[in-house]
C-alpha cells in the first residue's frame, strides 16, 4: 500500500493496542541505549538527536500534531531502514532499527502520511558487528526469511504476468479474477517491497495517492477493470506493472534483512491492514480487500514464524500468545471464505467489521513486543 491519506474510519470502535490507534509499548529494554526521543508535529520534526553510534536505535517518536503521521529512517539513495506509521494525534509510537555502518542517514517525519516528510541528516558513527554475526539463532532467522520472501517473488512474476495478459486480451473477467491472486504475493512481503521507495509508488500507488505521481500498477488497472472499462494506454500500463515486479524481483535478493527488520516489518504488515483493508480502501473499485487482509496476515506469520526459535529462547510466554492470537484472526477470516476467494467488502456489515478489527487489534499488541524481545 503506496503512502496516502488516512481518512478516519471505525470511529467508536473500543480499541487497545490496535495499529489503527498507534498506541504500542514503549518500555525500555534492560541495557539498551536511551532512545532518542522524536517530536512529531504538523510542520516540525524535532529529533532530539542528529546522530547516534552504530548498532540498535531506537526512537521514540510522539505526535504532537492535529494529524496522523509517520516517522522513518532513510539511507542512501531512499532506501528504508525503518519506519512506524498510522501514529495518530496525541500518540506514541516505538522505532527500533539496526544500523551496523556508519554513514549519513536521514530521518523524517510525514504529517498526513503524505510527501517526502520533513526531513533532516542523521549521522551513524563507526561500525558495529551485526547480529546475525554474532547470534546463530537470528542468523537462521533472517535466512529463512529471506527464503520465504524468494518463495513470494518467484510465484508474484509468474502470477502477475497472467494477469497482465488478460488485461492485453481485453479479458475483463479473466483479470478481475487473476487481480486478487497476484496480489496475494505482493502482499505478503509488502515491507521488503516498499523498501524501495522508487518501485512501490509505481506498482502500488493510488489514485489518492501523492501529488504529482503517476497514477499507474495495480490500483491503475483495478480501477480501468471495474470502474472505468480498458483504456487505450491500459495494456501498457500492464506492460509497466510486468515491468515493475520483474525489477522487484530482481532486487530482492541483494536486500540485507536484519532481524529487526522482520520483527518491524510483521507488525508493518499489520498496520497496513488497519489503514487500508479493514477499512475497505486499498482495493476501493475491486472491493477484494479481504484478499488483501489475509495475505498481509500470512506475511506477518512468516516473519514471526521465522523469528519464533528467538522468541521461545527469549520469552517463552510470547510465542503461545501469538499462536492463540493468529489462530483466532484467521479463523474469523475463515468465516468469510467463498469458492473462489473471500465475500467482498461491500459485503461485509459493521459488525463484521468490528469483529475483525477486534481479532486484529488482539495480534496487534503481541506482535509489537517482537522487536523488542529480538534486541535483548
Amino acid at each position: 500500500m503506496s503512502r496516502r491519506p488516512i481518512r478516519p474510519v471505525l470511529a467508536g470502535l473500543a480499541l487497545t493496542g490496535l495499529a489503527l490507534t498507534g498506541c504500542t509499548s514503549t518500555a525500555p529494554v534492560e541495557g539498551a541505549p536511551a532512545a532518542i526521543a522524536v517530536t512529531a508535529g504538523d510542520d516540525a520534526c524535532d529529533v532530539a538527536a542528529d546522530g547516534a553510534p552504530a548498532g540498535t536505535i531506537t526512537f521514540d517518536v510522539t505526535n504532537t500534531g492535529s494529524t496522523v503521521t509517520e516517522f522513518y529512517l532513510y539511507a542512501a539513495g531512499g532506501r528504508i531502514m525503518g519506519e512506524v506509521e498510522n501514529i495518530g494525534p496525541g500518540l506514541s509510537r516505538r522505532l527500533i532499527v539496526e544500523v551496523p555502518d556508519g554513514g549519513t542517514y536521514e530521518t523524517a517525519c510525514k504529517p498526513g502520511m503524505v510527501g517526502d516528510g520533513i526531513r533532516a541528516p542523521f549521522t551513524v558513527t563507526g561500525t558495529a558487528e551485526r547480529s546475525v554475526d554474532t547470534d546463530t539463532r537470528l542468523a537462521e532467522a533472517t535466512q529463512g526469511y529471506a527464503r520465504y520472501v524468494g518463495s513470494q517473488v518467484e510465484a508474484l512474476v509468474p502470477r502477475t504476468r497472467e494477469f497482465v495478459d488478460a488485461v492485453k486480451a481485453g479479458d475483463v473477467a479473466g483479470a478481475q479474477a487473476l487481480f486478487p491472486v497476484a496480489r496475494t504475493y505482493w502482499e505478503r512481503i509488502e515491507p521488503v517491497a516498499e523498501s524501495f521507495g522508487d518501485l512501490d509508488p509505481r506498482i502500488d500507488g493510488r489514485d489518492d495517492g501523492e501529488p504529482g505521481v503517476e497514477f499507474t500498477g495495480f490500483h491503475r488497472l483495478e480501477r480501468d477493470l471495474w470502474q472505468d472499462g480498458l483504456q487505450p494506454d491500459s495494456a501498457a500500463i500492464a506492460d509497466r506493472l510486468l515491468a515493475d515486479i520483474t525489477e522487484l524481483a530482481g532486487r530482492v535478493p541483494d536486500v540485507e534483512l536484519t532481524p529487526v527488520q522482520l520483527a518491524n516489518g510483521a507488525k508493518e504488515l499489520l498496520d497496513e491492514v488497519a489503514t487500508g483493508k479493514i477499512t475497505g480502501e486499498e482495493n476501493r473499485y475491486a472491493h477484494t480487500d479481504l484478499w488483501d487482509f489475509q495475505a498481509n496476515v500470512e506475511g506477518s506469520q512468516g516473519a514471526i514464524g521465522a523469528l519464533r526459535p528467538v522468541l521461545d529462547e527469549r520469552d517463552p510466554a510470547l510465542g503461545p500468545l501469538l499462536d492463540e492470537r493468529f489462530a483466532a484472526l484467521t479463523g474469523l477470516l475463515d468465516t468469510y471464505r467463498t469458492a473462489d476467494g473471500f465475500r467482498l467488502y461491500t459485503e461485509l456489515t459493521p459488525d463484521d467489521i468490528r469483529m475483525l478489527t477486534e481479532a486484529l487489534d488482539a495480534v496487534s499488541e503481541p506482535v509489537s513486543q517482537v522487536a523488542g524481545v529480538v534486541t535483548a
